[in-house]
């Protein structure tokens, strides 16, 4: 059988929808089990953050670590395939096989690892425990990103001998071992911002969802089909999670999914080359880092707040902006510059 761009096409698009069939379908046994057993999140007392706490006291108790419906789903139509393609000698089932060491392997594996750990901050957020009922602390979760990124760095740098870096319209230039740090740097601060956004009704999951979206698309005019693919099945299972996470959420994404995909779309930025275009394509990840670094620092040195509560989607919503009214226009704001971050690539290439 003869396979062509076609077929790459009707690949993704099959996985992606098949991605969010499978994710709507197994939400009520996973919303069942986290009502049973009361994994409800804790929100921060008045004493250690009284302005979110006012907007957001009637959130608490609200199950947490929906995130799994997504990373759950994607491990599962990746391993799906993969075995199925080795066990029949179809070669139709091989072609639906999206896991590829040299471009699928690493986010996968960054994907699930992260998510695992943002499971064990969710847990114990559940369980009240941590600082103020939080789970980790932001140094522990910095610590975390770091250690993944050092093992991301190291696979791409001496696994795939990738030490080049892409300046649109510039070129690609070499840059030796500074790919180590440029790395870490990347996926450090794509973690950490990610984790910031997920504080409304989905908002995280509609911001995520256009880059992911645009990100299949990029690897997509790259060729890189398989990762392409992965993009696809993690959008169709942020969709699915979606549907039950707009306002009012019936569960929140938590740790869980936001550290794993913001840790994910970093490498994805990475293994595409186009990590210079991700303070684009992420603008709203950017502002929302940028939000929370400047009111700790004029805390820590002005003993003053700049913003009613950061990031600065709560400062909105201290202003008196529905929530629903910050979520959707974020959602805008999201597939604007995610749209015009596919534009420079596309024109780039040109």
């Amino acid at each position: 059988m003869h396979f062509t761009v076609d077929f790459h096409i009707i690949k993704i698009f099959v996985l992606t929808v098949l991605s969010f069939v499978v994710t709507i379908f197994w939400t009520p046994a996973l919303t069942h089990f986290l009502y049973k057993y009361k994994l409800g999140k804790q929100i921060r007392d008045d004493k250690s953050a009284p302005v979110f706490s006012a907007l957001h006291r009637k959130k608490s108790g609200t199950p947490t670590m929906g995130g799994v419906l997504i990373w759950g789903t994607t491990l599962v139509l990746a391993l799906l395939f993969f075995y199925l393609g080795k066990i029949f000698d179809i070669e139709l089932l091989r072609k639906f096989n999206f896991l590829t060491r040299s471009e699928t392997l690493l986010p996968l594996g960054a994907l699930v690892a992260t998510a695992i750990v943002g499971l064990i901050d969710d847990f114990l957020n559940v369980k009240g425990l941590g600082p103020y009922g939080g789970g980790f602390k932001i140094r522990h979760r910095l610590l975390i990103y770091t250690l993944i990124a050092i093992v991301g760095a190291y696979w791409f740098y001496f696994k795939l001998d990738w030490d080049v870096l892409h300046v649109p319209f510039l070129g690609s230039f070499q840059i030796g071992w500074w790919y180590i740090p440029i790395f870490i740097f990347v996926i450090v601060a794509t973690s950490f911002s990610v984790n910031e956004i997920d504080g409304l009704d989905g908002l995280a999951g509609g911001t995520l969802l256009a880059a992911f979206g645009v990100y299949g698309a990029i690897a997509f005019a790259q060729g890189d089909y398989n990762l392409s693919a992965f993009c696809g099945v993690i959008a169709g299972a942020l969709l699915a999670f979606l549907w039950f996470n707009i306002p009012p959420a019936r569960f929140f994404m938590g740790d869980t999914g936001a550290m794993a995909l913001g840790t994910t779309l970093g490498i994805v930025a990475m293994l595409t080359n186009t990590a210079l275009l991700l303070p684009i394509i992420g603008l709203l990840f950017v502002i929302e880092s940028l939000s929370v670094i400047i009111q700790l620092f004029s805390r820590k040195f002005f003993k003053r707040k700049v913003f009613l509560s950061a990031p600065v989607h709560h400062h909105l919503e201290a202003t008196g902006w529905p929530e629903t009214k910050i979520v959707m226009r974020f959602w805008i704001i999201a597939a604007v510059t995610s749209g015009l971050g596919l534009i420079i690539v596309l024109i780039d290439k040109t």
